[in-house]
């Protein structure tokens, strides 16, 4: 176990549990497509035209409506990588405790967990607003409370509240209700004016609850993609995670690493199969976060977590994922910087625009994009370098 065991018979040394290089890397391939990447994939679509470039473009916008792309991933997929993480840290602050379950801990040092996450969850909820221009502040009735940030912290904190204080089987009897209720609710609660079970934007139950309790601006005037119903099934996407570090993190003759990873990517086969089937009743839905999106993305999201983890942490090829790892470590960070915190593209124009401006005009987008990439990758480095490392 990676937790500290302590039996009459066997004492092992307190050691912090190894951290997962290949989830470091997933989550900077994660990131990297939002912060430059798909800059760059769209400008080689455009100067190229090129078939496969173009496909690629295409999966780097979200769907208007029901459907799934890539671009639609991401973002189940960083909640999917936190839920991961939650074991491993959890059973850090085990073994801290010389203890080896939630169960055995000290009321004191509980609470300390509690308090801890609580924090986390509320300086995400603060840093969602500050992306969503909190600072240039324009009448509470112009000012959108949801985010991104706000809803991983939320299904973060909530589903770690689970795994704190229920065994596995707890744990599958919630992840169950949470996917079954909120398809119940969305299908059977009517909206006034629409009726029960209308998956649009404006008679959706998500939406309805949005206009009537979520303050300030809705991201689509009339519903939220980040909105306080569709949070609910987003706990599950953080779950998954947490079934999936579970599982990654025992110890077991049995079940050596190349297994896990073999077996991880068959679950992940299975839940978009499942995903797929729910589909036909539930549609694929990442504004509505519906249930079967959760399971469908999830599927792809412990496929990737796999092929990672199968290369980097079993095979050992890693330097390959330096650009991700130092990208993964301080993922928070460049989300903010990229948001609007930096002007990579004003940095990069003074760095490479001398040489750039010798191409011609249609790879001149190309390269300015790549050089926002290089530009942020090298704030990385240093700041990896210098062991900076953006915690919350």
């Amino acid at each position: 176990m990676l937790d500290k065991a302590i039996t009459a018979n066997q004492i092992e040394p307190q050691s912090k549990p190894a951290r997962l290089y290949s989830l470091d890397a997933l989550r900077g391939f994660d990131m990297f497509w939002i912060i430059s990447g798909e800059g760059i994939v769209h400008a080689l679509a455009r100067a190229t035209n090129w078939p496969v470039l173009l496909w690629m473009s295409g999966q780097l916008h979200h769907t208007d409506w029901n459907g799934i792309t890539f671009y639609d991933m991401i973002f189940p997929l960083f909640l999917f990588i936190a839920g991961v993480s939650m074991p491993y840290s959890i059973d850090y602050k085990l073994s801290k405790a010389n203890v080896n379950t939630v169960a055995d801990l000290p009321g004191v040092e509980k609470n300390k967990i509690y308090i801890s996450m609580l924090r986390r969850t509320l300086i995400l909820l603060f840093l969602g607003m500050v992306v969503n221009g909190l600072f240039k502040w324009n009448g509470y009735e112009n000012t959108r409370f949801a985010s991104v940030l706000g809803r991983i912290g939320l299904a973060w904190f909530f589903a770690g509240i689970i795994y704190l204080n229920f065994n596995l089987k707890g744990q599958l009897i919630w992840f169950a209700g949470i996917l079954l209720g909120y398809w119940a609710a969305m299908m059977l609660i009517p909206v006034p004016g629409y009726g029960a079970g209308v998956l649009t934007m404006n008679g959706s139950l998500e939406s309805y609850i949005d206009r009537l309790l979520l303050p300030g601006r809705l991201h689509d005037k009339v519903h939220d993609p980040e909105g306080i119903l569709s949070t609910i099934p987003a706990m599950g996407s953080a779950m998954l995670g947490i079934f999936t570090g579970s599982f990654l993190k025992s110890s077991n003759l049995s079940w050596p690493m190349w297994k896990k990873g073999v077996v991880l990517f068959i679950a992940g086969l299975i839940l978009i199969a499942a995903g797929s089937v729910w589909n036909i009743y539930f549609p694929i839905n990442k504004r509505l976060w519906t249930s079967s999106f959760v399971l469908f993305v999830g599927g792809w999201s412990a496929i990737f977590l796999a092929v990672f983890y199968l290369i980097i942490d079993v095979a050992g090829y890693k330097k390959w994922a330096f650009p991700f790892l130092i990208i993964g470590v301080n993922s928070i960070f460049i989300y903010l910087a990229a948001e609007g915190g930096i002007n990579f593209q004003h940095t990069a124009n003074y760095l490479f625009g001398g040489l750039i401006q010798y191409c011609t005009p249609v790879w001149q987008a190309v390269w300015l994009a790549v050089s926002i990439t290089v530009t942020q990758l090298l704030l990385l480095y240093f700041m990896y370098r210098k062991k900076i490392f953006f915690k919350i």
